[in-house]
């Protein structure tokens, strides 16, 4: 079913524009323990906006990004990474000239349910995109952009996402607004309100946790929103599609004509505790682009972001043929409405 009208005859479906940066997780020899303990690491190309990148392009969308990346050795991983990758357009992806360095993750696994990251993102690549990188030759060719909420922390990064945005508008694309808050580089919550609602008044689709919707809707509005009154408040500005997530709980989908829809997490024995809202996007949108009623676009979703978890790495997504193995065998396990119905 189509809910929402992205433009015909692109070369592109989607071009994402965010952060590129190197994951290095603990070898699963290493088992659960403390980082400082951690002697082997597994090397990996992270960051949300190029994991959704290879996820989407891996259901067979084609896909091209707008990023800033290092003009080192880490710099050539991650491009030779994405230039292995088939239908990936890395012609917009430039190397930082002033010394900016890629952003490092290192994960801490402690346990299924104990996980987090240490970050090094000073003087950092990404957030040296400048408005000289968007070019409007090139988002036209695309059906939608994907913003994330991440390039919104410094500027000049702020300034290239929003002009792409205006670019997306005037040349027909749907803009694609991806929360996706890190507390990082963010200087204060009204910083972070101020630039996520000017994007999310120009989304179509809006997709975050409860938590990045209150963020976002701090400065607007006079107390908490729940998730419907969320959905009126965008719906009365551009968006068609809203997703809200309740992590282990679920998520819920609202989209203009009033239709709601919830899923549920597939049940699986988790690896990590972050790297699912890669696989969601992922899944999520190739659904949409590829027509699929909303409820099984949040299945979709749910799968791959359980995959993920799961997963000792945030960029091995799933193509579609392993993520529907994934949901005919979690059925076969659990049942054939294991993740549908209420939160």
């Amino acid at each position: 079913m189509k809910y929402i009208n992205f433009p015909e005859d692109r070369q592109l479906d989607l071009i994402l524009i965010g952060r590129v940066a190197v994951d290095f997780n603990p070898s699963p020899e290493e088992g659960f323990k403390p980082l400082s303990q951690v002697v082997k690491f597994e090397r990996y190309i992270g960051g949300s906006t190029v994991n959704t990148a290879i996820g989407v392009n891996r259901h067979g969308l084609k896909v091209g990004m707008i990023a800033k990346i290092s003009d080192d050795q880490l710099g050539d991983f991650v491009l030779d990474h994405l230039n292995n990758e088939e239908n990936i357009d890395t012609s917009h992806i430039v190397r930082a000239q002033n010394g900016e360095k890629i952003g490092l993750t290192f994960t801490e696994m402690k346990s299924e349910n104990e996980s987090s990251i240490l970050m090094y993102r000073n003087m950092i690549a990404d957030l040296a995109l400048s408005v000289d990188d968007i070019d409007y030759d090139y988002i036209k060719k695309a059906k939608a952009i994907l913003v994330s909420g991440t390039a919104l922390a410094e500027s000049p990064s702020r300034e290239a996402v929003l002009k792409s945005i205006l670019l997306a508008k005037k040349a027909g694309c749907k803009v694609i607004f991806d929360v996706d808050y890190r507390n990082y580089n963010w200087k204060n919550e009204d910083e972070i309100s101020i630039y996520y609602s000017i994007v999310a008044k120009q989304a179509d689709i809006i997709m975050g946790s409860r938590e990045e919707f209150d963020l976002t809707e701090r400065l607007i509005v006079d107390k908490a929103l729940e998730d419907e009154e969320s959905a009126k408040l965008w719906f009365d500005q551009s968006a068609e599609i809203l997703v809200i997530k309740h992590g282990k709980k679920g998520s819920n989908a609202y989209v203009k004509n009033g239709e709601s829809y919830s899923i549920k997490p597939f049940p699986v024995k988790a690896r990590k505790g972050f790297g699912g809202g890669d696989g969601y996007a992922s899944a999520f949108l190739y659904a949409l682009f590829t027509d699929h009623d909303m409820i099984e676009c949040l299945e979709y979703a749910s799968a791959e972001a359980s995959m993920m978890i799961r997963s000792n790495s945030s960029s091995d997504l799933p193509n579609t043929k392993e993520l529907e193995e994934f949901i005919k065998e979690a059925k076969e396990e659990h049942g054939e409405f294991v993740a549908r119905g209420d939160l």
